[in-house]
């Protein structure tokens, strides 16, 4: 069975779940999505906020609370592996299981370069990044970042990616799917975007970091 026909299916399953249980049913199938990358929020929440446009059962602030609750809930899983399980531990398995998973030990070397590059910042906007949005939790752990910044992060990251898939669901309707020709089109300026963004704020760090050496320099000048 080709990836393609395993992702169809998996499409239908995720329909059939969000429409039987409502919002459990999206906050499941979100927490799923971050444990197990291949089902992908591509689907989830355009689907979901479709719902909301045909037969308004559900509402909109809804669906991204349920969303962004199962996706917090399953990165914090992810954290937690990190945080307990050693380097080596974590690379026997992915060499191991990683295929089941679509992650291989180059993407994981990937997600802590990032996050070695650009500091806490990435889990922000790492999750508007559909490449390494389910992955960058796992070097969060890893390296430690304290919890509760990586859950407002996660949690303020993982908002606005739903609210926006869920939002494209509203408009689109009936054509909600078209939304994954959108995100194939334009995933590559959402990375420039981000990256652009992230650019800045590293920029803006060490601009600071320099600025108050230069301060201190000057000052231990004047003592002399």
């Amino acid at each position: 069975m080709s990836m393609a026909e395993i992702l169809d299916k998996l499409s239908i399953l995720i329909e059939d779940i969000i429409a039987a249980l409502g919002y459990p049913g999206i906050t499941l199938v979100m927490f799923l999505e971050n444990i197990f990358p291949p089902i992908p929020s591509e689907i989830v929440m355009p689907f979901a906020g479709f719902l909301v446009a045909d037969n308004g059962e559900m509402t909109f602030p809804g669906i991204v609370i349920a969303g962004a609750l199962g996706s917090v809930l399953g990165a914090l899983v992810i954290y937690y592996v990190g945080v307990w399980a050693d380097d080596l531990v974590i690379r026997r398995f992915i060499r191991r299981y990683g295929r089941y998973f679509t992650v291989s030990e180059q993407d994981l070397d990937r997600a802590l370069s990032f996050f070695d590059r650009y500091g806490e910042a990435i889990v922000f906007f790492g999750r508007l990044i559909p490449i390494i949005r389910s992955l960058i939790s796992l070097p969060a752990g890893m390296k430690r970042m304290p919890l509760r910044r990586f859950l407002l992060f996660t949690a303020l990251g993982t908002a606005i990616w739903t609210a926006l898939l869920s939002a494209a669901g509203v408009i689109l309707k009936e054509n909600w799917e078209d939304i994954l020709t959108f995100i194939d089109t334009y995933q590559m300026v959402t990375l420039v975007v981000v990256g652009a963004a992230v650019l800045v704020l590293v920029i803006r760090r060490y601009w600071s970091v320099w600025s108050q050496r230069s301060h201190l320099d000057l000052l231990q000048d004047g003592d002399r």
